[in-house]
This record gives structure tokens, C-alpha cells and sequence, in this order.
């Protein structure tokens, strides 16, 4: 959500800002602007829509300076507007702010009473007005930031730009990531690593509360104690061609045919000598007695299928969390409590709120992310890295199946630890994980079938997805990939639900797609999907070889999935869900790497 980049170059800053928010556009946007100092003045551009807008608007009226701050925004006080846009400005402070101010109220109207009136409808602007107010006071910029933080209530990322100076930016970060890069003679700020990426390979991420002054020669950073804080140096890595679409039309088919690489890497991370091995000194489950796992959307959904692997492999019971409801739920938490949260970015608000609630209350803290230095990853005692590679499509694909790579080992070496599975059985287990790259591969191949389907369940307004057992969550993974890039209306159920209310809604407009692989519960969906068609609904059933015998005739449409070993079904049944997805989105013409109104990292509650 939102994207923040600063620069004191030696170059035109334009350019680099402007090609450093491109590089956050998978973040989600609806309004993007500049800010630079020129001969001491201040000035900056904003314009609404995508960044080829701010673009357009640049070769009309450039914007010189090498000192600036830009911003992708995503709407939350106020419409996207030009107005509404970042940076906003006061007098001679400019700010760009990732967050919620949530006392803006009662500072405008304390302002109001100074004479300092807003001109939009967001909270950002108040934090530039406060700004302002102290700068009146002839307070120094340092002062008038100190000052200004002090007074705010919520999350926020926030750079700011004064007038006269430019040769210095001033950051600060409370509930949203916010990262230093190191340049020669240069200084950058960002979002993340991703938009600092081609100034800068050296990266200082600031901890919660810390403000920092940043010139082109020197960083100074201060804890929220107002302490000097000696954040360490990390000299990242990021290979720029992940952030290419390498031939195809959208990140989002890129990210789901890098599935069988991907999680190739994940098996190879996590097995040495084909024993699974757990980083830094790993976890003993003899000693835990449940698990709590916490995540939002897409991960919540990962946690619903490892609960199934947790409970049948390592007979250990699980609970699961939507984390905006976990955090205020406020749940009591017994003694050998093993807490686990799940988030591909790392910097998901609820879900970060959420650990930290559960911070010495559970015996352990342990993360599953895609990005290791994130805040989630900084705060928990255990870092399990996904390895998926930078994700840029706002729909998770191969996050998604890199986290559940990452569960399943998880769940065969707590059960082997707690004797649930003997040395053979592990070993078996493990010898049909490696042969999933391969079939994820092989099941890419039913794309042009997911194409010929979703050219029909286009014409849809409504989609119903089913499964049992494992396949449940796949099904509500299923239906939201649909939901978030088609905006056709899907709901996923159990499928012994069916009977208790979701059959009302089954006609011959409504497609319902059943997940069911020939497993255990097969002939139990099977009777489900009969209840279907026998009052007229047409059914798209994804099943096996096996499955497709054993059903027979009736269905509307079939897709044929290779064999896998039932347990770990869900991470071969991701593909459909995902081609499925993606083909009706290009048969809608919507947008499907950046669907209207969401983010790819929730960083606000």
C-alpha cells in the first residue's frame, strides 16, 4: 500500500523518482506525485491514475532538482484526486506518508484555531500543516519533525522536504517499513528494497519509532527514546530481471509459470541429505501442544490447509486466525502455545499487530515470509524464508504455493519429532514432495483449457467454488483469486455445506467449480455434485484421471489434473485456481496485475 521513495542525488531527480515508483506500482495506487528543490525552491506534480499520467504531466512542466520525495497513493482519508494527491504541502514543508494518522481531527481543528486550514480531505496534509505550525515557530527542520512525531497518533512512513535545504530529507517510521539506501555522494529512502534496488545494493532498515536525518553524506538515527541507534548495514541482493515480465503479457502469468522453479528452491532450501532441516537452532514440537497461526487473505487461507497437514501428520491441534480479528479477540493463550504467522511482504499490519500481541505470551514466535528482513521477520524468534522471489501481481500465486512448500515441511518434521511418522514414512513423504516441481509443471500444461472455460465463466455474475477436506480452503482460495481480479462475485464452501443454505443459489446461470482430487472424501463430493446438477447447475469439475472415471457423465466441464499423493493435493490444485482466475480476468479486459482498489502489501489497519 502506498509508496514512498526520497532522493539527495547528484542527478536530475525526476527520472529517478519517478522510475523508483514504477518499481512500487505493484503495491497499488490510484494517484501518484513528486516533490523536488530547485535553486532552494520548492515545487512538486501530481497526477491521478497510473504513473504514465505523472509522466505525461513531466515532459509538459518538468520538474528540476536533484533533492526530491515521490509517492504512490493508495485512497484511504479523501477520493483520488489531484488535490487528495502526495506530496502534500504547507508553507515550505512537504511530506509523503504511508499510514493512518488516526488524531487528525482534533489536530485540524487545532490548527484551524492557528489560522492553518486544510485544502484536502486526508489526514497526510494535517501532519504537513503541524509541520508547518512549528516551523512559524522558527524551530529548525530536526525540532519541527521531533516535534511534529510527537503529536501523531497511528501508523505512519513519512519523509519530509523543507525548502532551502537540498541536501537533506527526514524519515521516520512507526507501524510502516521504511528503508535508508547508501549511495556515493548520494542518499535514497524507500518503501522497500525493491525501489532502491537499481541506485544502491547497501540497505538500512529502521526500527519501529525511529526517525532518521539523512543528507547525502551522512545518516543519523534516533530510537523512539530519542537514543542514537546503530542500525547495521545490509547489502542486499535483488536480481532487477524479477521485476520483468520476461515475455509475458502480465506478472501475474509470469509468477504463476515460475511456480515449479520456485518451489523447487523451497525444497532445496529446506532439505539437507533428504532430512528436512529447520534454520538457526529449528523447533522442538515434542514440547508444543498447540499451534496458533495468524494471517490475512491469501496466507489465512495457506494456515487453513496446514491445519489439516499439523492435525493429521503431527496430531497437533491447530487454531487459525483471520489476524484484524485475532488482535481484538484478545484470546488467552496455554502454556507450550507455539505461535505462527504467515505474510508474504512481512509488513501485513494486522498480522504484524497481532504478533506482537502474542509476544510473550507464546513459548516461540515464528514467521513464514517472503521478504527475511522484513519487521515480522525482525520481531519473531524464527525466520522461515519462503523463497518465492519477489512477487509483483497483487493476486499471491506463487507465494501462495511457496508457503504451503514451506507448512508441509514444517508439519513432516513436527510429526516426525512427535513419532507420528516413523523414519520410512518420512522419507516416503519427502520423496513425493520432490516430485511436485515436476507435476506443477506438468499441470501448467491445462492452461488452454482454463482459457477455453473462463471464456464462459466471464458471462457469469456469480461462481460457486466446493471441496472438502484439504480442498476446502483451496476452494476459498479459489474463489477469492477470482473475486480480487475478474470482480466477478465467488463464494467457496465446504461441500457438505452445500445442503445447508449455499444450494439455494444453484441455477443454470451459476457455474459451480468442485475441487476433487480421487481421494479419501471423493464419492462424499461426488454425491454433492450430483445434488448440484440434479436441479439444473452446471458443474466444472478438477479432478484426476481416477476422479474423472469414478464420476461419470453429467458435468458441464472437466479439467484433468496429474496424479499426486492426496496429502499434498492443495499445492498442485493451486494451478487451476490460478489459471482459472487469471483467464477470466483477460476475458473481462479488467486489470490483472493491479485490480481496482487493492494493494499488494496491507501496511494500514
Amino acid at each position: 500500500m502506498c509508496g514512498i521513495v526520497g532522493v539527495l542525488g547528484r542527478h536530475e531527480a525526476a527520472p529517478i523518482l519517478v522510475e523508483a515508483l514504477k518499481r512500487l506500482e505493484y503495491r497499488g495506487y490510484d494517484s501518484a506525485g513528486i516533490a523536488t528543490i530547485h535553486n532552494g525552491t520548492l515545487d512538486r506534480r501530481r497526477a491521478v491514475g497510473k504513473l504514465v499520467n505523472l509522466s505525461d504531466l513531466l515532459v509538459h512542466e518538468p520538474l528540476p532538482g536533484k533533492a526530491g520525495i515521490g509517492h504512490t497513493r493508495w485512497a484511504t482519508h479523501g477520493a483520488p484526486t489531484v488535490t487528495n494527491a502526495h506530496p502534500h504541502r504547507s508553507g515550505t514543508v512537504c511530506v509523503v506518508h504511508n499510514g493512518i494518522i488516526e488524531n487528525f481531527r482534533e489536530l485540524r481543528d487545532e490548527l484551524a484555531a492557528k489560522g492553518l486550514h486544510p485544502e484536502t480531505e486526508t489526514d497526510t496534509e494535517t501532519v504537513a500543516l503541524l509541520a508547518r505550525s512549528y516551523l512559524d515557530q522558527g524551530l529548525s527542520p530536526r525540532d519541527v519533525a521531533q516535534q511534529t512525531l510527537a503529536r501523531l497518533e497511528g501508523a505512519y512512513a513519512l519523509v519530509f522536504l523543507f525548502e532551502g535545504d537540498d541536501d537533506l530529507l527526514i524519515a521516520a517510521r512507526k507501524g510502516s517499513p521504511l528503508a535508508i539506501g547508501y549511495g556515493e555522494g548520494e542518499a535514497f529512502v524507500g518503501s522497500d528494497a525493491i525501489a532502491l534496488a537499481p541506485m544502491t545494493d547497501r540497505i538500512t532498515y529502521l526500527d519501529e519509532g525511529d526517525m532518521a536525518v539523512v543528507t547525502r553524506n551522512s545518516v543519523e538515527i534516533r530510537d523512539a527514546a530519542g537514543q542514537l541507534a546503530n542500525r547495521p548495514i545490509r547489502k542486499i541482493s535483488i536480481d532487477t530481471g524479477q521485476i520483468d515480465k520476461r515475455g509475458h503479457r502480465h506478472f501475474m502469468a509470469k509468477e504463476i509459470a515460475e511456480q515449479p522453479t520456485v518451489l523447487a528452491d523451497t525444497l532445496a532450501h529446506y532439505l539437507t541429505d533428504g532430512q528436512i532441516a529447520l534454520p538457526g537452532e529449528g523447533l522442538d514440537f515434542r514440547e508444543v501442544t498447540r499451534i496458533s497461526m495468524v494471517a490475512c487473505g491469501t496466507a489465512s487461507y495457506a494456515c487453513h490447509v496446514a491445519k489439516y497437514w499439523f492435525e493429521q501428520i503431527a496430531g497437533l491441534p491447530v487454531d487459525v486466525d483471520v489476524a484484524s480479528e485475532f488482535r481484538y479477540r484478545e484470546p488467552p493463550l496455554v502454556a507450550g502455545t507455539l505461535g505462527l504467522f504467515v505474510s508474504q511482504s512481512g509488513e501485513t499490519a494486522d498480522t504484524l499487530a497481532a504478533l506482537r500481541y502474542c509476544a510473550g505470551k507464546t513459548d516461540k514466535i515464528v514467521s513464514v515470509v517472503n521478504v527475511p528482513e522484513s519487521s515480522i521477520a525482525r520481531e519473531s524468534d524464527l525466520v522461515l524464508p519462503i523463497h518465492a522471489g519477489i512477487e509483483i501481481g497483487v493476486a499471491s500465486t506463487k507465494a501462495f504455493t511457496c508457503q504451503l512448500m514451506t507448512l508441509v515441511l514444517v508439519a513432516l518434521a513436527a510429526g516426525h519429532q512427535r513419532g507420528h511418522l516413523s523414519d520410512d514414512a518420512l522419507a516416503a513423504r519427502i520423496e513425493d514432495l520432490r516430485g511436485l516441481p515436476g507435476l506443477v509443471h506438468h499441470a501448467l500444461g491445462i492452461e488452454a483449457d482454463c482459457a477455453r472455460i473462463a471464456r464462459a465463466l466471464a458471462e457469469a455474475r456469480d461462481i460457486l467454488f466446493l471441496g472438502r477436506g484439504r480442498m476446502f480452503p483451496l476452494a476459498l482460495e479459489g474463489a477469492l483469486k477470482l473475486k480480487e481480479i475478474s470482480y466477478i462475485h465467488a463464494e467457496a464452501y465446504a461441500s457438505g455445506e452445500l445442503k445447508h443454505g449455499p444450494i439455494a443459489l444453484v441455477d443454470k446461470t451459476v457455474p459451480v467449480i468442485v475441487m476433487a482430487p480421487h481421494d479419501e472424501l471423493f464419492d462424499k463430493t461426488v454425491s454433492n455434485m450430483q445434488e448440484v446438477m440434479a436441479r439444473g447447475g452446471k458443474v466444472l469439475l478438477i479432478t484426476d484421471a481416477k476422479g474423472a472415471e469414478v464420476a461419470g457423465d453429467g458435468t458441464w466441464d472437466r479439467i484433468v489434473m496429474p496424479q499426486v499423493s492426496p496429502l499434498f493435493a492443495p499445492l498442485l490444485y493451486a494451478i487451476p485456481a490460478q489459471l482459472l482466475a487469471y483467464h477470466t480476468a483477460i476475458a473481462k479486459g479488467t486489470d490483472v496485475d493491479q485490480p481496482r482498489n487493492l494493494a499488494k502489501s496491507v501496511t494500514v489497519e
